[in-house]
């Protein structure tokens, strides 16, 4: 989930300014941690201590009220209800990798991404987008060739996974989606060849940049075992000191880091 994270907090700074290019400082003083990475460490939370998840995002919310979540979400973390609202939004997969860590089947993966999706985005495209990604994290960190990562992503989910980057990044724009920003952000991982490449990869296509490398972020650090250690250093000093003690707790007790 540290992958993620860097993901988060490396693209904030060109989420509302676009780019396309692999070419950027990879942290600036602007750079920040978003709802991404926030209902991350939630997810990691309600993981470590068996916590319900939808209760644990609305603690997190206000905690945190303006790390720059959807009007929806902030509709619904203000409520006194725990109803899902139907979304098929981009939230549903940034926020779901330590699914990918923390159990021990690719069906108990599944099974777990859903149920934490959909206490919120429970559209059958936000809880696809969620399953996609945390089982890709899964199988990262399990070893399996990115290859078969792509095939297995194809034919369980259905994404198209055929066209390269180049031929994506041209016409691409801001999407917050499941549906425009889960494939995309799969295609940077298969296409890098190390962690910072993944991210470099991720912002580069100029869309929701954040949420499209917390996404690549996660299956990144899965597939090449870790997060550098530079990246990590400055992923820390920017996280407060709630964020990151949950952060080492959960690789502690999950990646065994």
């Amino acid at each position: 989930m540290l992958g993620a994270i860097a993901g988060d907090i490396i693209g904030s700074e060109y989420e509302a300014h676009p780019i396309k290019t692999t070419r950027f400082p990879l942290f600036s003083p602007r750079c920040r941690f978003t709802d991404d990475t926030v209902l991350t460490v939630a997810l990691a939370d309600a993981i470590l201590h068996d916590k319900d998840y939808a209760t644990l995002m609305k603690e997190y919310y206000s905690l945190y009220p303006k790390a720059g979540y959807g009007s929806f979400f902030h509709g619904w973390a203000r409520s006194a209800v725990h109803n899902p609202y139907g979304s098929f939004g981009n939230g549903a997969a940034m926020r779901i990798s330590p699914a990918g860590w923390a159990y021990d089947t690719l069906e108990e993966v599944l099974q777990r991404a859903k149920g934490f999706t959909e206490v919120t985005h429970n559209h059958p495209e936000g809880i696809k987008g969620a399953q996609a990604t945390a089982a890709a994290v899964f199988l990262a960190r399990s070893g399996t060739p990115k290859g078969e990562i792509r095939q297995y992503v194809m034919k369980e989910f259905g994404y198209d996974l055929s066209r390269p980057l180049d031929e994506i990044r041209p016409a691409y724009r801001f999407d917050v989606t499941c549906q425009g920003t889960v494939p995309q952000a799969i295609t940077a991982f298969i296409e890098s060849v190390d962690f910072e490449d993944a991210i470099r990869k991720a912002v580069s296509l100029g869309g929701d940049s954040d949420t499209l490398a917390c996404i690549t972020g996660g299956m990144a650090e899965a597939y090449y075992g870790d997060v550098p250690d530079h990246i990590a250093a400055n992923v820390y000093d920017i996280l407060d000191e709630r964020l990151s003690t949950v952060t080492r707790a959960f690789r502690k007790t999950f990646l065994k880091k």
